[in-house]
């Protein structure tokens, strides 16, 4: 009993020192009402584009299912502690983040390795979350897919939220009962990222357009990632993909709203050709 008030004596006060400051980090959870459509490459590929802009990034994996965080940055060999072994007292918070080799100012807060099934509570998570978030501009809170409770485990920490779908039906429909959940958390902004979205598709009006799914959702678009071939985890090159994480990145550090256009390259005569010629492959 003594040793559950001494914890909620700690988080209360962590959270009036947070409060108190303004240059806390803004705690961000990246979640999807399925699995499957990119949320942790999402969430990986904004902590880079971040971080390397300047701003100071922790990726938290509240995943305790599949914790893969770390092995999508590269840095699973680096692991020491994680986040339970910093909630249980068997290292400081920080000593529990591990440094991208690639983007100094990107850390990874890996999610529990040694007993994933063990319970967590959502205070505990939230507590070292914030004992952190004074030394960093962003926190991206990795959440399991799903409304269960690893989903409530990570929204409890957040104060933002972004929603990741795919332009399918069945991705619309759990993103949409993810959304409803989170409303009852009174976050300060709830924005959609659609992911893997083929603009020769949208030309021909086989799937919905980003704009169509964003008012079916009822929440504000702030990104639309093209489908490409590959994985582009890091890189600088000029993809597509990364153009659109550019403006993604832009879009939440400054508050825009420019997004990528997938269509581009399927208008026209031209354009048409491309259409076709995708089509065959």
């Amino acid at each position: 009993m003594r040793k559950f008030l001494c914890v909620r004596l700690l988080y209360y006060a962590v959270k009036k020192y947070a409060s108190e400051r303004e240059d806390v980090a803004r705690k961000i959870v990246i979640t999807s009402g399925k699995g499957g459509v990119g949320k942790t490459t999402i969430a990986v590929n904004l902590g880079m584009r971040l971080s390397a802009m300047g701003e100071r990034v922790i990726l938290a994996d509240t995943d305790f299912g599949l914790n893969n965080i770390d092995v999508v940055c590269g840095v699973e060999n680096r692991i020491s502690y994680d986040i339970v072994d910093a909630i249980e007292g068997r290292c400081r918070p920080k000593q529990a983040l591990v440094q991208h080799p690639e983007y100094p100012n990107l850390f990874v807060l890996a999610s529990n390795h040694t007993d994933p099934g063990k319970y967590i509570s959502p205070q505990a998570v939230r507590l070292i979350l914030d004992g952190l978030a004074s030394r960093f501009d962003y926190i991206l809170i990795d959440s399991p897919a799903g409304i269960e409770a690893g989903f409530h485990r990570a929204a409890a920490s957040a104060e933002e939220a972004l929603i990741v779908t795919t332009p399918h039906i069945s991705a619309l429909r759990d993103a949409d009962k993810v959304i409803s959940v989170l409303k009852s958390y009174r976050l300060k902004s709830i924005d959609l990222v659609i992911n893997m979205v083929r603009g020769d598709m949208v030309v021909d009006g086989e799937i919905l357009s980003p704009g169509e799914i964003s008012d079916i959702l009822k929440i504000p678009l702030i990104g639309i990632i093209p489908q490409e071939d590959g994985v582009f985890l890091g890189e600088r090159g000029r993809s597509g993909a990364q153009k659109a994480f550019k403006y993604l990145a832009d879009n939440i550090v400054k508050g825009t709203r420019k997004i990528y256009n997938v269509t581009y390259k399927y208008n026209g005569f031209f354009g048409s050709i491309r259409r076709s010629l995708k089509k065959s492959l």
